[in-house]
């Protein structure tokens, strides 16, 4: 039985089978932001890079969300958005985005 040949799509998130740079791009750079932060709010003198990271994957996520177009896009951008926050706020909760920087 003939099957209909659909083409592969250009990119790994796209389930339309368009091609989503800008998507892609924000919903890779949420993952990154949200890993880091992540990693580095579990240790207490990081907690410069993890709030200020956080903050940042917080912003291009929730942008991203705006802007997404498939469902596999807002998967990472949930997963990203996740992290970033939790990353965020361990952040700040050990010493914010200033902490030791600003003041006397």
């Amino acid at each position: 039985m003939a099957q209909a040949v659909r083409p592969n799509a250009v990119s790994l998130f796209a389930t339309d089978g368009k091609p989503h740079p800008l998507q892609d791009t924000f919903a890779a750079v949420t993952v990154v932001l949200g890993v880091l932060a992540f990693t580095t709010a579990w240790f207490y003198n990081l907690h410069l890079v993890s709030s200020w990271a956080g903050l940042v994957g917080i912003l291009t996520g929730a942008y991203g969300q705006f802007i997404s177009a498939t469902t596999r896009e807002r998967f990472l951008l949930i997963l990203g958005l996740g992290a970033s926050a939790v990353g965020f706020f361990l952040g700040m909760a050990h010493g914010g985005l200033f902490g030791g920087v600003v003041g006397g």
